[in-house]
């Protein structure tokens, strides 16, 4: 009868081992599943981190965006530039945007009127005429008939907030970079799992 009991043991596996095989299992379901999920992230998180620790060599790699504003210095508006004037142009740009702030300063090296919109802010060069468009990542500069002469994207800018925040726009904040930690502190977990259970169990076999 003892014998008979004992066969038909033999071959099934522990309760205990199903179950940690299973745990096991789920462990490497989450780790690769994270892993996908992370894996734009990771890249971005990657070079932009090459970028902030190199970011003369990187800003290199790319098209030179230098513009010589010397030809600015031929231009003279048809009508003095005032306050207003500059409030006119912001009207045009963002229409459906009130304005924030208007202030004078210098901005390129001339004086100037800076009016804050939402969407970004327009510049205007009192003793020229011509003016700037300028959001977070871009600047398109125009002659005093709203001729586009030029236009420049700010890498550095680019890099920083991918690398900061994990998306552009800033609109979420910080969500998609707290997000990425979280899991990739999970995925750290994980693989440490999946490293560790069959070493300690092979550690329990012999000892």
């Amino acid at each position: 009868m003892a014998q008979k009991q004992a066969g038909n043991t033999e071959g099934k596996i522990p309760m205990s081992t199903k179950s940690k095989n299973e745990f096991l299992r789920i462990v490497r379901s989450v780790h690769g599943w994270v892993g996908i999920l992370i894996l734009p992230w990771v890249i971005i998180m990657g070079l932009t981190g090459i970028y902030m620790n190199h970011s003369k060599a990187v800003l290199s790699l790319f098209p030179s965006q230098k513009y010589s504003e010397s030809q600015f210095d031929d231009f003279h508006p048809l009508v003095p530039i005032t306050e207003t004037t500059a409030l006119e142009l912001a009207s045009a740009v963002w229409p459906d945007q009130p304005v924030k702030k208007i202030w004078q300063k210098n901005y390129s090296g001339r004086p100037s009127y800076l009016v804050r919109k939402k969407g970004g802010l327009i510049v205007l060069s009192i003793p020229t005429g011509h003016h700037y468009i300028k959001t977070r990542y871009y600047r398109w500069t125009f002659s005093p008939d709203g001729q586009l002469l030029h236009h420049k994207l700010y890498w550095g800018r680019v890099f920083k907030d991918l690398h900061q925040t994990g998306w552009l726009g800033g609109a979420l904040g910080t969500f998609w970079a707290d997000m990425v930690s979280i899991a990739l502190i999970v995925f750290g977990l994980t693989g440490g799992t999946m490293w560790l259970m069959p070493r300690f169990r092979r550690w329990r076999r012999l000892n």
